[in-house]
């Protein structure tokens, strides 16, 4: 396992430099077409297809994938027995287990679905080889003490264990303020962390009850918001860097400037455009390497917005601006029109709103095409949220909503922070 590793953190740090676009792009199809070739011969879902014509293939879900998981996986796993395990996994927290040497996990269920995830041990050494190659400080030969903070641990992660590299599993289960003896006592090169817990530890860290000096901090599995990015990087004094991980792919990664690039070294991605003006899109990836659970044509309900800035990092995979949310974090409301229709508000446009009032923390959540509720701490600048959403919502053309006000209650990290929530 370990060569295997260290086989593909080499293949991913020093071999896979394109040098345009068109080179990518013809080593894209050619992966691709290896691949698709192994996928149609061993999974039965997708031997129905003319692998010849990929494109034409089905975009699928999550939802159709856990429908069809024991057709679509090629070796040999039931739904149900998948399922038991990774369960009992997350009630025991003993993240050991496999069948039939392959691992077995639940995804987060931020979509309000939960879905399953298999992994082979060469899937396992070539996601840490690429994870490695793309996050770590300095040389893989150099030694390194990582904090990972995880909802559920996974062999995937502690795969990651060498005599160079040291990990150590912070599960969020647990209660925040039990972390930071842990933490201070580990002294970690690079800490890796939701923002929200991203955002707690450099409080502590403020109050002087953390004092740890990582060498990198990476912002991982929730969405990464400007006032977060900025007060952390403030308090460590260092960029903050990001990873964009689902359970169906490792997608982007931010380069030395702190600029996202998606992996397309490790996935080819469609863009299915949101808006007209093609600057927000839902990526449909699909994955050259994972056999064990093919990833084809998989449509995720991220928003990412897409840049066109060329990077000074020269590398040629495409940029993102920022990762934006979920589709149902997208806010409807009616406008003032004599046949009412719906308005698009992404949830940056609110956030982006709210900034120059500098608050500590909120949450906005959409009950019904006429009702928001706002979660805060400071009631003092309540007028000044009013006035700032009146002239919003006026602006966008939309009919005001009815808001209500209530206190934003200590959160357990267990659960991913959703800055904008429908519940449409």
């Amino acid at each position: 396992m370990l060569f295997d590793i260290f086989k593909y953190y080499i293949q991913a740090k020093y071999l896979c430099n394109f040098k345009s676009r068109s080179q990518l792009e013809k080593w894209q199809k050619e992966q691709i077409n290896k691949h698709l070739k192994f996928v149609q011969k061993n999974s039965v879902f997708y031997k129905k297809y003319n692998i010849l014509d990929w494109q034409n293939i089905p975009i699928i879900n999550k939802e159709i994938m856990m429908s069809n998981f024991d057709s679509l996986n090629t070796v040999g796993l039931n739904k149900e027995e998948a399922l038991n395990l990774a369960i009992e996994s997350e009630k025991s927290r003993n993240f050991t287990k496999s069948i039939k040497n392959i691992t077995v996990g639940l995804s987060s269920g931020t979509s309000g679905k939960r879905g399953l995830f298999v992994v082979s041990p060469t899937e396992r050494a070539y996601w840490t080889g690429n994870i490695l190659a793309k996050v770590l400080p300095k040389s893989i030969f150099n030694k390194c003490k990582i904090a990972l903070f995880l909802r559920a641990n996974s062999n995937l992660y502690t795969t990651t264990k060498t005599n160079r590299i040291n990990f150590c599993f912070f599960d969020l289960i647990k209660q925040p303020d039990e972390h930071l003896k842990p933490l201070n006592d580990y002294q970690p090169d690079l800490l890796v962390a939701p923002p929200s817990v991203l955002k707690f530890l450099a409080q502590a860290q403020q109050k002087g009850k953390l004092y740890i000096k990582p060498q990198k901090i990476i912002s991982a599995a929730e969405v990464l918001y400007d006032i977060d990015k900025n007060f952390i990087s403030s308090i460590f004094q260092q960029t903050i860097h990001q990873i964009y991980q689902a359970t169906e792919g490792f997608l982007a990664t931010t380069c030395k400037h702190g600029n996202l690039h998606l992996n397309e070294d490790l996935l080819f991605i469609e863009e299915d455009w949101l808006d007209s003006a093609k600057t927000r899109f839902s990526p449909i990836i699909t994955d050259f390497r994972r056999k064990s659970q093919p990833i084809i044509r998989y449509k995720l309900n991220d928003i990412l917005i897409a840049s066109n800035e060329i990077c000074s990092c020269g590398s040629v995979f495409k940029r993102i601006e920022r990762i934006e949310g979920r589709s149902d974090e997208i806010i409807y409301l009616p406008n003032n029109s004599i046949k009412p229709q719906l308005v698009t508000i992404f949830p940056d446009f609110i956030i982006r709103a709210l900034m120059p009032l500098d608050l500590i923390d909120y949450k906005i959540v959409q009950i019904s095409y006429s009702e928001l509720e706002f979660y805060l701490y400071e009631k003092d600048k309540l007028d000044n949220i009013k006035s700032i959403l009146k002239d919003f919502f006026t602006t966008h053309n939309c009919k005001i909503p009815q808001i209500c006000f209530k206190d934003l209650e200590h959160k357990y990290f267990y659960n991913k922070f959703r800055r904008i929530q429908s519940k449409l």
